[in-house]
């Protein structure tokens, strides 16, 4: 892996990640062999729903709003395939305990960042209804009010997020924990580790791609270099090369964003802006009410998008939450891992 700074991230001076699959340990049955063929069908599956019929559709909200749902559903999987292996937590090695809970309290705090940047930009839909309000006047004054609206909003969506920031740090250590531990003596532990290398290798991928496209920055994405003996690889290797390549030339080009939404808006507001400030030609009512109407719709767009996926974060933050609750709950108890995970899952439907 190369420095923070550096625009490409290869992958893997840390070890062997591939060890697991070695013909040495202990033998896979065939029924473990299904339960493992199935998980990494259904992953493969899940990464074909997130390669985009057009580029245009990459880093639209609701592209990320599907790609925040594939990451629910992989980490819900994994909670199923550790009780279809019947693997007690006693008899889960140390090391993949600690694997399991570390990466989990980086995935909150990655959330958090995730949920704080959405709050930020979505504080800034307050700034362009205050500028719509005033636009419906063909008044001076109200067009110098829209004119302070507009350029506070985009101060706003230009300034920084510092725990956007941090989350290159995060990543980083996310990109080392793909090396996965040893697994000398437990068939269904090796089962268990490859499934979890697999929902890693998705979670940091498109978690670096959120981490790009809110710090405006491609010094957070990752390009993962996954072994063709995955059934996923390919697919995920097409993903990966299509969405990191559209992310590069739009940062390339200087856009103001590359979120699509975003993009649409200040679109709008520079078309807006000359004309209010008195600048531009003499323009009939007629299609000042069009591009007011477009910045509109916009705006609109924008504030549903950012809801959804908002509420996709959240629930990414749940999922990740409820198994490490449960883990940590069932080394307590003695409990296994799924009866946990059954209660935290019901203590939330109650709080919800």
């Amino acid at each position: 892996m190369s420095r923070a700074q550096d625009a490409n991230r290869s992958f893997f001076p840390f070890g062997n990640p591939f060890r697991m699959i070695s013909p040495k340990g202990p033998k896979i049955s065939s029924q473990l062999l299904l339960i493992l063929h199935a998980f990494e069908a259904t992953l493969e599956e899940r990464l074909k729903k997130l390669i985009p019929k057009s580029k245009d559709e990459i880093l639209s909200l609701s592209w990320m709003t599907l790609a925040m749902q594939s990451l629910c559903e992989s980490h819900n999987d994994i909670k199923t395939i550790i009780t279809e292996l019947e693997l007690p937590v006693h008899d889960w090695d140390e090391k993949w305990i600690d694997v399991y809970l570390d990466i989990s309290v980086k995935l909150l705090d990655i959330c958090i960042a995730f949920s704080s940047e959405l709050s930020r930009l979505n504080q800034g839909h307050l700034l362009l209804q205050c500028a719509l309000h005033n636009l419906g006047s063909s008044s001076s004054e109200q067009y110098v009010r829209a004119c302070s609206s507009l350029d506070g909003w985009k101060q706003h969506i230009g300034s920084g997020n510092p725990r956007i920031e941090k989350c290159g740090s995060i990543l980083d250590d996310l990109l080392r924990s793909l090396d996965l531990p040893k697994v000398k003596k437990s068939a269904k532990g090796k089962v268990l580790m490859q499934a979890m290398y697999g929902v890693k290798v998705q979670t940091v991928f498109l978690c670096s791609v959120f981490a790009a496209a809110f710090s405006g920055s491609t010094k957070n994405m990752s390009d993962l270099d996954v072994a063709d003996v995955y059934s996923w690889a390919p697919t995920f290797k097409s993903l990966q090369d299509l969405v990191n390549e559209e992310i590069r030339v739009r940062f390339s080009s200087g856009r103001f964003t590359i979120l699509n939404e975003l993009e649409v808006v200040d679109s709008s507001v520079k078309e807006l802006y000359p004309i209010i400030q008195g600048i531009a030609d003499t323009i009939e009512t007629e299609s000042l009410a069009k591009i007011v109407g477009e910045l509109g719709r916009a705006t609109e767009k924008l504030s549903q998008g950012l809801d959804l996926l908002t509420k996709e974060v959240d629930s990414f933050f749940q999922v990740v939450l409820t198994g490490r609750d449960a883990l940590l709950s069932s080394l307590r108890s003695g409990a296994t891992f799924i009866d946990s995970i059954q209660a935290g899952n019901r203590d939330a439907q109650i709080v919800n």
